[in-house]
């Protein structure tokens, strides 16, 4: 089988033969079909984010049964998943229905192994492959742990569905679980990508208003109104905390999300607020920022909220998102650009540019529906 191997931090996509480990308990065989492409790829392949070379990335896969283990009952061969992030499923944390703060989430999903500790993957000199978020979509094949799997209809097209896994599953989770808005209320986005156009969505089904896109690049701006904003600012040619006064007639947001992970924007997005409101920064990035908590937070009552995965369950997240795509509500779909997966290494090149919004590596060119 191949699969597409990153060999040292900060070089191309290699797509080679590698050899896959047998199913063990508890664990199911998939054969992907597509592959989304995420910023956290992206950051795992640059060094952004830890990472134990040589491996396997890809955490937004989609595909067909092909074997399931012991202790696997209500699975069977030739079912359709979704795949994503994985949890333990018995932790205080899980059994509480918050899969996203797991005890072992760090471990499960960037610790490079299975739920047992072994490494999946090998290539043909024998040496061992990390996995990523016990999914390592980027393969022809994985092997995965029942937890990682959302089972969807037989007649859903699975090329659009697997990027619900992990971007547009964090931009809509962070607003419905995360922040939890009312009708009424503003929001601000910063960063027009698959995350941010996902908290737009989530906005605009909770009836939020005003919702204002912030971003540098036009196209994406125009994109986010089609999808549910009511203003948009470029911040490359204009001030966001001075039209963001004017459009509240200076009261700020209510609450206030940044995908982008880079230092200015997010004390732009921090400073957007007004009082008695939230930040919630979600981007994976090695950088940071500085706050001063008496004249930032406390003076008005603000406060800045980690969310991570949009603090879902996604076996009932998902399903939801699906739901709302069926009514019109959440067209995520019209996000999606197609690459075959030998053009994986160009895919991302144009997600890093703006270029394309979300890319779907199609790893089975026979598959319909």
């Amino acid at each position: 089988m191949k699969a597409a191997i990153l060999k040292e931090k900060n070089t191309p996509y290699e797509i080679e033969e590698v050899i896959l480990d047998n199913v063990h308990a508890n664990e199911v065989k998939v054969k992907i079909i597509a592959t989304g492409m995420c910023h956290s790829d992206e950051a795992l392949r640059i060094g952004e984010a830890p990472f134990d070379f040589p491996g396997i990335l890809g955490h937004e896969g989609a595909g067909v049964v092909e074997e399931v283990g012991p202790g696997v009952t209500d699975l069977k061969k030739g079912d359709q998943v979704l795949l994503t992030h994985a949890h333990c499923g018995h932790c205080s944390a899980c059994l509480s229905g918050n899969p996203t703060i797991c005890e072992h989430w760090y471990e499960l999903n960037a610790g490079g192994t299975a739920f047992d500790g072994r490494k999946i993957f090998e290539d043909q000199n024998g040496n061992k492959l990390s996995n990523f978020y016990n999914q390592s979509s980027f393969s022809e094949y994985t092997i995965v742990h029942r937890n990682n799997i959302v089972k969807v209809d037989s007649k859903a097209d699975l090329r659009i569905l697997g990027p619900l896994g992990c971007g547009f599953l964090t931009g809509s989770g962070t607003v419905f679980n995360g922040l939890k808005p009312k009708a009424g209320e503003g929001i601000a986005i910063f960063g027009t990508g698959a995350v941010g156009d996902a908290a737009i969505m989530a906005a605009k089904i909770v009836g939020c208003h005003p919702i204002i896109a912030i971003d540098i690049h036009d196209s994406r701006l125009e994109e986010a109104q089609m999808l549910g904003a009511t203003h948009s600012i470029n911040s490359k040619d204009q001030d966001p905390v001075e039209l963001i006064d004017e459009i509240t007639q200076e009261k700020g947001v209510k609450y206030s999300i940044d995908t982008t992970g880079i230092t200015p924007v997010m004390e732009t997005a921090r400073d957007v607020l007004g009082k008695n409101s939230i930040f919630a920064p979600v981007a994976v990035t090695s950088q940071t920022f500085e706050t001063s908590p008496f004249q930032d937070l406390v003076s008005s009552q603000k406060s800045i909220k980690g969310v991570l995965m949009g603090d879902a369950v996604p076996q009932l997240s998902i399903t939801q998102l699906i739901e709302y795509n069926k009514q019109g509500l959440f067209d995520f779909d019209k996000l999606i650009k197609y690459y075959d997966f030998e053009e994986i290494n160009q895919a991302a090149e144009d997600s890093n540019s703006g270029k394309t919004v979300k890319p779907v590596l199609i790893l089975d060119k026979s598959y319909s529906i």
